[in-house]
């Protein structure tokens, strides 16, 4: 018999056939068993401890996981999920984690007691998502979005099971405002655009109580004006935005400057000065009120600016500036020789310099429909304000859902369970191996359900038991669990509602996951070598032979 060939180096790790897919399949449970507890309005909170010492208290899935070091790759996988649910709807990143990972452990007497080929298990799987989007958008029902009602409703139910759910209407008001603020329709197009990473942003000042937090009719930005003779308060104010410095600008490199005498030297000075009172002459010019620059402003354009009785403010980020330009109506200029009586910004009521604790924030508020705002949050502490902003990106990532797609099923685990009601009835005109698939993902989609319950205390078995043959009657399709007081209850009669978009999107983002780790037979990895080492192989050679 003749000996194997080695392809692999020695110290390669290899897992091939049923022991790869097994293993992803472990891997995938232990991620959704970390999550599991955070589901629902009785969630529990996990610490997480940073590598710099220090802590974040959340039950949001994405900001779990996102700080957790894992080493399986099939786990790195199901962590980049939540990642992604995020980045695509901003909500569901806890139900998409356990939702894959009981697709996995569904999928597993497949490949152990019935030795299925991965192959069909993923065609079954993907036949079964079709038929669930397409019957959860059949039960869905349409949001009126002319009144804050409806919305708000919906948002309600996202911020629930959050930490900002105990402040009421309060954080539900804040991000229907946000966003309803930053809507912003292409008038050519008639595209609705509705960015809230960028022209919505949260400024957190601990201090205070939470109900102080509002959303301004405008921006606000840790800076003060750069003079101390400046006006801190103007109203109807012209703002002037600018992105290039205000000062001279020096060499980059080594400058050689050969001087004769003084009268040299003090040429040279004249000439930095009247290039900067050139450049303030055509800002002045316009007569702006506010002149906000992303770069510096030197000492005598300062004092020309005194004169002027304009405020400046510099160093200013480049995404506050972008807001200001919504809020105000006003254009980013690139160099001041080009400004134009078009560039000024004159939408705004209010430009207001005020001291919040040790620090001066500056506010250009009451504009004329404003397609950028800030949301101020107060607090006690920066925890509760770092929780705080969490939930409320998420809230305002639904609230942007449901004006993009204002479709809406009821939520507690109740579409779940009519999905998996319908999905069973249906496999009962298959045979075979699909059979099978729609009766695996039926069983898994009530591991939603029955999550809520296990994390509000409630007999898990007695009321699943209960709410399948609820939904045995398609009238109940909106039957599901109160994770409040952990019994059954119709969510009409209680407005538990979840954007379609987001329920969709967690499904697909579940199924299709776990049917790429289902489809993996084989795992290599090993450690990279210097190419000069003694293992290096046939190119290492020996270092003292020529």
């Amino acid at each position: 018999m003749s000996q194997p060939v080695l392809v692999l180096q020695q110290n390669t790790k290899r897992e091939h056939g049923r022991k790869s897919q097994l293993n992803n399949i472990s891997a995938g449970k232990s991620v959704a068993d970390l999550v599991r507890s955070t589901l629902g309005p009785k969630s529990m909170l996990k610490m997480i401890l940073d590598p710099m010492g220090g802590t974040q208290i959340t039950n949001d899935g994405n900001a779990i996981l996102r700080e957790i070091d894992v080493v399986h790759p099939a786990a790195k996988h199901m962590i980049e999920l939540a990642r992604a649910q995020d980045e695509e709807c901003g909500d569901g990143t806890t139900s998409v984690i356990i939702l894959g990972g009981e697709m996995l452990a569904v999928s597993q007497p497949f490949l152990e007691v019935l030795q299925v080929h991965p192959i069909k298990i993923v065609s079954g799987y993907m036949k079964a998502l079709d038929d669930a989007v397409n019957y959860m958008n059949s039960i869905s029902l349409t949001v009126d979005l002319t009144t804050d009602t409806e919305v708000a409703k919906v948002v309600d139910c996202c911020l629930g099971t959050k930490f900002a759910g105990r402040y009421g209407d309060l954080a539900t008001k804040l991000a229907v405002n946000a966003v309803r603020k930053v809507i912003r329709t292409d008038a050519i197009s008639g595209n609705v655009e509705i960015d809230v990473k960028r022209y919505a942003k949260i400024e957190k000042i601990p201090g205070g109580h939470i109900d102080e937090s509002r959303v301004l009719d405008g921006v606000m930005f840790n800076k003060d004006i750069t003079h101390q003779k400046m006006r801190r308060l103007i109203k109807n104010p012209r703002v002037l935005l600018l992105d290039c410095p205000l000062e001279y600008k020096k060499a980059e490199s080594m400058l050689n400057v050969e001087i004769v005498d003084d009268k040299d030297w003090e040429k040279l000075m004249e000439m930095e000065e009247k290039w900067i009172q050139d450049v303030c002459e055509s800002i002045i010019r316009f007569k702006p009120d506010v002149v906000c620059t992303e770069k510096g402003i030197s000492d005598l354009a300062q004092h020309y600016f005194v004169k002027a009785g304009i405020s400046a403010i510099r160093r200013l980020r480049k995404t506050d500036n972008n807001r200001i330009a919504r809020a105000t109506g006003a254009t980013i200029v690139h160099r001041p020789e080009e400004i134009q009586e078009s560039d000024i910004g004159t939408n705004a009521g209010l430009f207001q310099v005020q001291k919040i604790g040790d620090e001066y924030f500056t506010f250009i508020v009451e504009c004329k429909e404003p397609k950028a705002c800030s949301i101020l949050l107060r607090g006690a502490s920066k925890d509760t304000l770092n929780e705080m902003e969490r939930n409320l990106v998420d809230a305002m990532n639904v609230a942007r859902n449901i004006f993009h797609n204002p479709k809406v099923v009821y939520g507690g685990g109740s579409v779940e369970m009519a999905v998996s009601q319908m999905l069973l009835e249906k496999s009962k005109t298959l045979a075979g191996v699909s059979q099978k698939t729609y009766e695996a993902i039926a069983r898994a989609l009530e591991v939603i359900p029955r999550t809520l319950v296990q994390n509000c205390g409630g007999a898990a078995i007695k009321l699943l038991t209960e709410l399948r043959s609820k939904h045995t009657d398609k009238a109940n399709v909106s039957w599901g669990i109160d994770g409040i007081e952990g019994v059954l209850a119709d969510m009409k009669d209680i407005d538990v509602m979840e954007p379609l978009s987001v329920k969709a999107q967690t499904m697909k983002t579940a199924i299709e996951a776990a049917c790429v780790l289902i489809r993996i037979d084989d795992i290599v990895s090993g450690v990279a070598v210097d190419a000069d080492g003694p293992s290096a192989g046939p190119q290492g050679g020996n270092p003292d032979e020529e």
